[in-house]
């Protein structure tokens, strides 16, 4: 089996990783890639959400494309769109070429992943699609575990550019592998789906304009919550009218009507949630490494991909399981059980926590419920409507639409509790910075005892205040941080919970 579709295997796994490597890579470097091409914040962000907008369109089109053009046509297209757009970015110097290049990116390359999954229906039924199932999920694993891993050292290295030239030299190679078992011939005219222009628009603005929304309150959202909220409300509103008219079509673009059936429903919902924890554990983690526990830039990249590594671990033990212990019920508690136990473990780390015996565990935990709970319900929410193509298409088209929507909605969530928190807790421990204070009187002259013989009286009250203020942002980061962990243990003891309780993934 390996040997005689080892191109489409290895094509699977390579779109698959290249999807996660990208994302993960450019996430965990966007601070020295901002520095860089001299971007403020809010201007990435409109970057990201640009990037991701154009996702949710593209992969919509997906199959749309494929039936008009040819799988072969489709893919060859779609990964020379995206060496281009990779290659504007690895020579950018500015913010302007750099969102180009994003753009450019997205068009070509945000199918991937589905068009991945896809690829593994051209395996016959049975034991040799498990085997494709598997190569997509090992994919998965590989790219999350390795991309926070290549950033740090290729920015530890100040040579980000280098992010994009791995991406085009793994996209060369799925092209070349792609012309080897991709069928060329379009679908016959009878079986195509149609497309509507206004729906399209009416897409295209709606997801813009939630993600914007969503990206920007990481800045306003205390200043202008009303007008931020009325928006993404309006914006959620146009999703909605575009989900609702495609139900009501009799020839729909995306197939929404045949797709309501209660275990598509409640796994798409499990995707987002997923999605959602995983979007709000990527941006804290390296936040509450760096600033919360001072550890270098290299360091957490390192210690991260050690931790997701953890993913392609526990999808390995689960390869071996499945086949003869299908119940998928036991690996979703077993994945909430490890988000609680992560949990638990962070939220009582000090400043003094060691990164073998405190921290990595932790993070490896993290992998192991990205991979328990996202492997199974990819291999449970479908299996009612494999058996059409095009169903099957248009089911894995809208789960990663909303999936681009639930983990930019998990940042969002992530930063505003961490502002919201850190900014609480700075409040409360300012309290004893002041000159009457005991506690900070004692704490400043030990300070400036301890470097008056280096550095002499005046600059030795200086240093001292400077490092007590490094001190209180550090412990207010530490203890919001901690929190959120806190935070992250509850919600999960609710889904373990429902995940108990539900009977439809048994």
């Amino acid at each position: 089996m390996y040997r005689k579709n080892a191109a489409l295997l290895i094509t699977v796994g390579l779109l698959c990783a290249l999807e996660y490597l990208q994302a993960g890579m450019i996430a965990f470097a966007s601070a020295p890639i901002r520095g860089e091409i001299d971007a403020s914040p809010e201007e990435f962000t409109l970057v990201a959400a640009l990037y991701a907008c154009i996702a949710v369109v593209v992969i919509s089109k997906q199959r749309w494309l494929v039936e008009r053009l040819g799988w072969r046509n489709f893919m060859l297209g779609s990964i020379s769109i995206y060496v281009l757009g990779a290659f504007v970015c690895g020579v950018s110097s500015d913010l302007t070429a750099f969102t180009a290049g994003r753009v450019v990116m997205a068009l070509g390359g945000a199918s991937f992943m589905t068009s991945a999954r896809l690829m593994v229906n051209f395996l016959p039924a049975g034991p040799g699609r498990f085997t494709g199932v598997k190569v997509f999920a090992t994919g998965l694993a590989s790219g999350t575990a390795s991309a926070p891993f290549i950033s740090s050292m290729v920015v530890v290295e100040d040579t980000w550019h280098a992010i994009f030239w791995v991406l085009i030299g793994g996209a060369l190679v799925a092209a070349m592998l792609c012309t080897r078992f991709l069928p060329t011939a379009p679908a016959p005219l009878e079986d195509r789906t149609p497309s509507s222009p206004a729906n399209i628009l009416l897409l295209s603005v709606s997801s813009f304009f939630l993600l914007y929304v969503l990206q920007r309150s990481y800045y306003d959202f205390y200043n202008e919550t009303f007008i931020l909220v009325a928006f993404a409300l309006l914006a959620a509103l146009g999703m909605y009218i575009f989900f609702h008219a495609e139900h009501s079509k009799h020839a729909p673009f995306l197939k929404v009507r045949d797709l309501m059936q209660p275990r598509y429903v409640l796994g798409v919902a499990l995707f987002c949630f997923t999605y959602v924890v995983l979007g709000s554990n990527n941006y804290i983690l390296p936040y509450f490494l760096q600033t919360g526990l001072g550890y270098s830039w290299d360091t957490i990249g390192t210690f991260q991909a050690f931790g997701l590594g953890g993913a392609l671990v526990t999808w390995l033990a689960m390869a071996a399981l499945i086949p003869k212990f299908p119940g998928p019920k036991k690996f979703f508690v077993l994945g909430f059980a490890a988000l609680i136990s992560f949990g638990c473990l962070l939220s009582s780390v000090t400043t003094d926590a060691n990164m073998w015996s405190n921290i990595l565990p932790a993070l490896f935990l993290n992998g192991c419920f990205v991979m328990l709970v996202l492997a199974t319900a990819a291999m449970q929410t479908f299996r009612d409507v494999t058996h059409h193509d095009t169903l099957f298409a248009h089911a894995y088209q809208i789960k990663s639409m909303l999936g681009q929507i639930a983990m930019a909605m998990g940042t969002a969530v992530a930063t505003l509790f961490l502002q919201w928190r850190t900014t609480l807790q700075y409040n409360n421990l300012n309290g004893h910075f002041a000159a009457g204070d005991p506690l900070y009187m004692e704490q400043t002259q030990h300070l400036a005892q301890a470097l008056t013989a280096q550095v002499g009286a005046g600059p030795a009250n200086q240093i001292a205040l400077s490092t007590l203020a490094q001190s209180l942002h550090q412990q207010s980061t530490l203890v919001a941080s901690m929190e959120y962990f806190w935070a992250v243990i509850v919600v999960a003891i609710i889904a373990l919970g429902v995940s108990v309780a539900q009977k439809t993934f048994k």
